[in-house]
């Protein structure tokens, strides 16, 4: 096949260009200010300016990885050519008001929510233009994602924190769950999309199972090799100061996933492939000051 993904330098876009290059031709649109991946086509423009460049292209696949608002979404679709089969869009859990039911299940209502900010509502407008222009369409909601290429400062600053040996600062008990889905788990959903085209075209991805933040900062430290020491804070509000997570415990329903796909990746597993390239490409990952604020507090802390 013919697949175009949208992005292709960072994270997920380019962990899915590189997963999908194997077997099909792989074309990448961005505008070629990062490395490329080897094995790829690349379409160097803005998505926002793209005029008849992708005209002469025949594309049986659309991957939208980088879409975060409606007009990204029109103005990838109005420059699309004629004959694209499936269009899958990556949109995301924050699409779900924290008010909703839990867990959140794909025939709820979408809505703003107050942790996601902007960001959710943009999704939401993507979300809501695209059937529009590509009726048959396919949007995927995931939870956290992680895994190789991850760029994020979510579990490589854990890891960064067990390689130095670090206490680490558990925000209050630890017991705030999580949900977690690994990117390759993402690109076999995809694959079986397009391969059996399900009735139902919004789906929920992630993992069965949550796990709360002890858990997951105890099987970071673990596939690091190194000995766990914490200290809990109950007196500093707002966890996003010290910790990569908001303070925001949400479910989402994955039946229909589980459809698609009969198992995910252990998260123990993921995560120590997530650790062996964070070793080889650590310079990659788009660091926050976490280090510095729990230096400057720790004192308070203990």
């Amino acid at each position: 096949m013919n697949i175009l993904v949208t992005g292709g330098t960072v994270f997920v876009s380019k962990y899915i260009a590189n997963y999908f290059k194997n077997n099909n031709e792989v074309f990448v649109l961005n505008r070629n200010t990062k490395k490329q991946l080897d094995g790829v086509h690349l379409i160097e423009a803005d998505r926002h300016n793209l005029g008849n460049i992708l005209k002469e292209y025949n594309f049986d696949v659309v991957l939208d990885i980088c879409a975060y608002t409606g007009e990204d979404v029109s103005d990838l679709t109005d420059a699309l050519p004629d004959g694209v089969k499936d269009y899958i869009l990556i949109s995301s859990s924050a699409v779900y008001p924290e008010t909703n039911v839990q867990p959140f299940t794909e025939e709820q209502e979408i809505g703003s929510n107050s942790i996601w900010g902007n960001y959710g509502t943009n999704k939401i407008e993507a979300e809501k233009i695209l059937p529009s222009r590509m009726p048959a369409a396919y949007i995927l909601r995931p939870p956290y994602l992680y895994g190789p290429m991850q760029n994020v400062y979510r579990e490589p600053f854990v890891f960064e924190c067990a390689l130095s040996n670090r206490v680490f600062y558990i925000p209050k008990d630890g017991t705030m769950k999580m949900q977690f889905f690994h990117v390759e788990d993402l690109c076999r959903v995809i694959a079986k999309i397009i391969e059996t085209h399900p009735d139902y075209h919004i789906i929920n991805v992630g993992n069965k199972n949550l796990v709360n933040i002890n858990e997951f900062v105890s099987l970071c430290y673990k596939v690091v090799g190194k000995e766990l020491k914490i200290v809990n804070v109950y007196n500093h509000e707002n966890q996003r100061d010290y910790f990569s997570f908001h303070d925001y415990e949400y479910y989402l329903d994955v039946t229909k996933q589980n459809e698609l796909i009969d198992n995910t990746k252990d998260l123990e597993d993921g995560l120590r492939e997530s650790f062996e390239w964070y070793i080889k490409h650590s310079e990659e990952v788009s660091r926050k000051n976490y280090i510095d604020f729990i230096e400057s507090h720790k004192g308070l802390w203990q």
